[in-house]
């Protein structure tokens, strides 16, 4: 596989997939600023990227049989996707720790 198809792969469907490519014209002193900012973006990404996976996981772990009732998650592609949908079914067939779970997944998710 050539370096531009691992690239482009890389992109559409891995670690990169959900990130977007920005040039910008800043003056010269700034760029560690701006190089430094972005590090926080990303970090700050794929930190809330796992906590919404830990939030699938711990649902499914605990309701998964009544969660997933009618629910095929394998055909959503994004986690915030899946956390939407687990949260609303907790919110819908859970009891009150289900319901306080999909409260605080889609509360996560909407910041």
């Amino acid at each position: 596989m050539a370096a531009r198809d691992r690239i482009q792969r890389y992109r559409e469907s891995g670690g990169a997939s959900d990130l977007v490519r920005v040039e910008v014209l800043v003056p010269a002193a700034r760029r560690h600023d701006i190089l430094s900012h972005a590090a926080e973006m990303r970090a700050e990404h794929r930190q809330r990227k796992e906590r919404l996976q830990q939030d699938i996981e711990d649902a499914l772990s605990r309701y998964g049989v009544r969660l997933l009732d009618n629910i095929d998650l394998d055909r959503l592609p994004e986690v915030a996707q899946k956390v939407k949908v687990i949260a609303k079914a907790l919110m819908e067939r859970g009891d009150a720790r289900a319901f306080a779970m999909g409260r605080r997944m889609l509360a996560e998710v909407e910041r």
